[in-house]
């Protein structure tokens, strides 16, 4: 094991190992991230605040129930408390957290990761998301704590997340990716307001224990509320639980390691002393979770960049592909599972909520097919698929539709599945009535993914940045310039992040400033 990784085994108590090694990383005593991991997750973070404020100002239905409740939770004045997003109130710490959360969540558009680190053997590949960012700035906002310990809290609640996801895949066991998220934020949280290991070590138990959310939140035929609201539900339940912890409640102690808890009952040891894995988390350099993390251009399952990369590149070389609708015949996807039976899944072929159809392959290609034949453009910059392309008249445009009747799914067998979770290998075919069949090749490492080496993503991140925040606030410059250099901001600039107005819709009054 390097010197800047530390590892805790699986014959120990990982539970309190992570509340050890929490508080040693947010005081800095076991090394130092290298500068191109703060800038990382300060990119990330930024684009998760784009994605969170037009969900707010746009109105959709979780965040603004969500919301609506946080700003019912004022703190007495001169209390500790958090703010929501566009909001001065200060309001119960988890309240501000499950609402900024859900905001940040509700498009699906923002950072991915894979769970996949062939150099160490950890190739478990749970997925997961940054949805968590908001936990760290209510520890900060709340503790008074500055900039650059509120970049180190994120940095920390992606490590821990992204470690656990590299070796223990929850999905196989229909339990939500998000169950790591929620591990992590409550070791973070504490860490970051002064818990001891041992308080930390119960909140984990307790979330393990008590609030274990299943993948039934992400089946039929029509998605809920309650999948993209799955992370902010979680992360209040572990900051619940570690404020519980930290007013003396004990908790199930060593949960990795108990045969009850979900790791030992779905996966069982060898050893009845040991958990399912070792787990190694950065202390320092460079090589931590978040830098394996993956960028979404737009609105669209993770899973379908691939698809969406092939698409572009196909109707750049093929212009000719974009001249008449009519004469495109078949367009045919070759993928990989489990995209072929997630996103390609038949159940999802006929979308009537954003929820469903940015998980329908089917809807997004054929979305970004009809916008580039309308504009003849075929690039990530004119295709990139933004809220309105899942409105209602969206939902339903004819062309969509009628290209959607024309795609076929190809399951690439051994061969692709074999380069997934490295990359997302797809294909795109497309048939023309007289020109016959044109492809563009494997595509691996689509823009946005962590191998990708385009070196176009910082001006595709502007653009999107731009979109969505120009959704949300008058002032896109000024909201761009406010959330970033985190790391550089003092407390009493943390404190007050959150003040900026939000353009509400003018169809909800309820989302007060």
């Amino acid at each position: 094991m390097p010197d800047d990784f530390v590892l805790l085994p699986r014959d120990t108590n990982q539970a309190l190992g992570l509340g050890k090694y929490s508080i040693d990383f947010l005081t800095g005593t076991r090394g130092e991230p290298d500068a191109v991991v703060w800038q990382r997750t300060e990119l990330f973070h930024l684009d998760s605040i784009a994605c969170a404020v037009s969900a707010i100002a746009c109105g959709t239905n979780a965040p603004r129930v969500l919301r609506d409740e946080a700003l019912r939770y004022v703190v007495a004045e001169g209390s500790p408390g958090a703010c929501c997003l566009g909001s001065m109130k200060r309001v119960w710490s988890e309240k501000a957290i499950v609402a900024n959360s859900a905001a940040a969540r509700e498009w699906d558009a923002n950072g991915t990761n894979f769970g996949f680190n062939p150099q160490r053997g950890a190739i478990a590949g749970e997925f997961g998301h940054n949805d968590y960012y908001p936990v760290a700035l209510a520890a900060a906002q709340e503790g008074t704590l500055d900039g650059r310990t509120l970049v180190r809290g994120m940095i920390l609640l992606d490590e821990i997340r992204g470690r656990l996801a590299e070796v223990f895949a929850l999905r196989n066991h229909k339990i939500d990716h998000v169950l790591h998220g929620a591990i992590a934020s409550a070791a973070t949280y504490g860490a970051m307001l002064g818990a001891t290991a041992e308080q930390i070590e119960s909140a984990i138990g307790m979330v393990v224990a008590h609030y274990v959310p299943f993948r039934a939140i992400r089946h039929g035929h029509q998605l809920s509320d309650s999948k993209g609201a799955s992370a902010a539900l979680s992360t209040e339940a572990a900051v619940l639980s570690i404020r519980r912890a930290m007013d003396g409640f004990v908790g199930p102690a060593d949960i990795f390691r108990n045969p009850q808890a979900v790791f030992c009952l779905f996966e069982p040891p060898s050893r009845s002393t040991e958990s399912p894995f070792d787990l190694a988390l950065a202390t320092g350099g460079s090589d931590f979770a978040v830098m394996g993390m993956h960028f979404k251009l737009g609105l669209y399952e993770h899973q379908s960049a691939g698809a969406i990369e092939g698409l572009v590149r196909l109707l750049a070389d093929h212009p000719a592909l974009l001249e008449d609708a009519d004469s495109l015949k078949t367009i045919r996807i070759t993928i990989y599972q489990p995209a072929f039976s997630i996103i390609g899944d038949p159940h999802k072929r006929d979308p009537h909520t954003r929820q469903s159809a940015d998980h329908s392959l089917d809807y997004i290609v054929s979305s970004l097919l009809r916008k580039a034949l309308a504009s003849r453009r075929a690039s990530w910059e004119d295709l990139m698929l933004m809220p309105q392309d899942y409105g209602d008249e969206a939902l339903g445009h004819p062309l969509t539709r009628a290209l959607m009747e024309r795609i076929e799914f190809r399951h690439g067998g051994v061969d692709y599945d074999a380069k997934y979770p490295d990359g997302i290998p797809t294909t795109v075919e497309i048939e023309h009535r007289s020109l016959g069949w044109f492809s563009s090749g494997l595509v691996m490492y689509p823009a946005g993914h962590a191998r990708n080496t385009s070196g176009n993503l910082e001006r595709l991140l502007e653009v999107k940045f731009r979109r969505l925040a120009s959704l949300g606030v008058d002032d896109v410059e000024s909201l761009r310039e406010r959330f970033s250099g985190l790391s550089a901001k003092s407390a009493a600039e943390i404190a007050t992040l959150c003040d900026f107005q939000l353009r509400s819709d003018p169809n909800n009054d309820s989302l007060g400033h």
